[in-house]
């Protein structure tokens, strides 16, 4: 993602719905979790997820490629390294969670991504993963942002199965508003991130929570999210 993005969406995240929404499925999946411990979050721009992971109890570190990025991470307080997500700085076996949103569909060789997330992890570690799906969705937003993919399941979960990571769980996300977000790209140019009018984020707000209670995680969204371990 190109810096000038990554600023709109450090401008945006606090209040946007989509990136609201997706911290609380964080903070969510860390209340399964457990006892925290050590945390790596690739891909952090501003730090956003590296400051839920801190607040749940995580010693979290928060990487990217972009300094500009990793510096208004800091400025938020947030422990930020400069690393590709290729070849991360780490010792093997050092980190007990991984997360990784938005992060594999810009990356060619996304098997190289979950190699070193599965070397880094302790047994028994856990890695969380966000990425867009379905290529029917395919739009000027994914070019702008620099995606060069969106995912099936069985792609996502075939390369992170190949690392020798055990999948736990699957599931679709933004499903109820996936028709809404399909109709808008193809009549839009550019990215998405933008701010949103306060009324419309409300009601967005309202809609993306209800999937929180209905059983919609088998259906076709806009993401995928996934949920894997280091088998001990």
């Amino acid at each position: 993602m190109e810096t000038e993005e990554i600023r709109r969406l450090i401008a945006l995240e606090d209040a946007h719905w989509w990136y609201r929404e997706r911290r609380a499925i964080l903070r969510r999946e860390l209340r399964e979790l457990g006892r925290p411990g050590v945390a790596l979050d690739i891909g952090a721009a501003g730090g956003g997820n590296t400051r839920v992971l801190a607040e749940a109890g995580w010693d979290a570190t928060a990487t990217d490629t972009d300094e500009s990025a990793l510096e208004m991470a800091r400025q938020r307080g947030v422990p930020a390294v400069r690393a590709d997500a290729r070849a991360l700085p780490f010792g093997s076996g050092s980190v007990d969670l991984v997360t990784a949103f938005d992060v594999l569909e810009h990356i060619r060789e996304d098997h190289l991504v979950t190699e070193e997330i599965a070397r880094v992890l302790a047994p028994g570690g856990h890695v969380l993963i966000a990425v867009p799906c379905d290529m029917a969705l395919w739009s000027s937003h994914d070019d702008a942002v620099g995606h060069v993919r969106r995912y099936r399941r069985e792609s996502l979960t075939t390369v992170v199965e190949k690392a020798g990571l055990r999948v736990d769980r699957v599931w679709s996300w933004n499903v109820l508003l996936r028709p809404v977000v399909k109709w808008h790209r193809r009549r839009s140019v550019g990215s998405d991130l933008s701010k949103v009018p306060a009324l419309l984020n409300a009601g967005l707000s309202a809609v993306i929570r209800a999937e929180r209670y209905l059983p919609v995680g088998s259906l076709r969204g806009v993401s995928l999210f996934l949920r894997a371990r280091l088998q001990r």
